[in-house]
């Protein structure tokens, strides 16, 4: 490689004490190993802080007070849990980070501090405990994220989905230290995707000069060009599809644009977003 490469120094992986947790763990082991980045765990539980409000007044009393207990032991639990999914995974560096009250302060804090924050299909798609961790991490944050999916492959083929724009051009730029990595790099451009004027020789360019040797494949159709672009990154056997985030904040949630309601309505390839 011609240009200089980007190293990572810390992978995030917000943690629910489930299930998913391993393989949330598993995903950013796969993508800090390339760089010998620290993988940071990080227990999020539900915040009692949150909920208070509306309990109204002499809320530490009979129901309310039992409901509380109750959180509070859900959330013991839960990070017991979260650390035996932690403590198995064959990984070094790492580190296991419990967080408390304010839950979405400290973990917008460490967002910040981290390269990549990893969530899993559930999350980015508004379910489950971490769901609106995802949203604001993305929107409110903007921090890259990583989805992680079956097949995730730092050393694979990663797919550039780019029209030109300030979005898809920002991931790119976001994810140059994976792009490093991969064995092969395609930008994948639909001809009547924007509005815009854009040549995609002009990304390649920008690619080669950071030592990233890319191809271009150009795809013609009606329609929307989200679902185009999934099915060509399909066919080329991509592990890691790059796009940015499009959407809108309406009052204190993030509306997605169609193209990226799409992608994270996939189930391959694991996905690279910046916002």
């Amino acid at each position: 490689m011609n240009g200089a490469t980007v190293n990572w120094s810390r992978i995030m992986a917000p943690l629910a004490g489930g299930e998913s947790d391993k393989a949330v763990l598993r995903a950013a082991a796969a993508i800090a190993a390339p760089f010998k980045a620290e993988v940071l765990g990080v227990f999020a539980p539900p915040d009692i802080a949150d909920i208070m409000p509306w309990m109204g007044e002499g809320f530490m009393g009979g129901v309310q007070g039992a409901a509380v207990e109750s959180l509070k032991e859900a959330a013991l639990e839960g990070q017991k849990e979260a650390r035996e999914s932690f403590d198995a995974l064959a990984y070094e560096p790492k580190q296991f980070m419990p967080l408390q009250s304010p839950v979405w302060m400290a973990l917008s804090m460490q967002g910040r501090l981290s390269d990549v924050v990893v969530f899993d299909n559930e999350a980015a798609r508004s379910r489950g405990p971490l769901g609106q961790a995802f949203q604001q991490t993305i929107a409110a944050e903007q921090r890259p994220v990583l989805i992680a999916r079956p097949g995730l492959d730092p050393a694979g083929h990663a797919v550039l989905a780019w029209d030109g724009g300030k979005e898809a051009t920002r991931a790119v730029r976001t994810a140059l230290p994976l792009l490093q990595k991969a064995s092969t790099v395609t930008i994948v451009a639909v001809d009547s995707a924007a509005p815009r004027e854009f040549d995609p020789a002009d990304l390649q360019g920008y690619l080669t000069a950071r030592g990233v040797t890319s191809q271009v494949r150009m795809v013609s159709g009606g329609g929307e060009a989200a679902p185009l672009l999934l099915k060509t990154a399909e066919e080329l056997g991509a592990s890691l599809f790059v796009a940015g985030a499009y959407g809108h904040p309406r009052l204190q949630e993030f509306i997605f644009g169609g193209a990226t309601r799409t992608f994270l309505a996939a189930d391959a390839p694991s996905l690279f977003l910046s916002h």
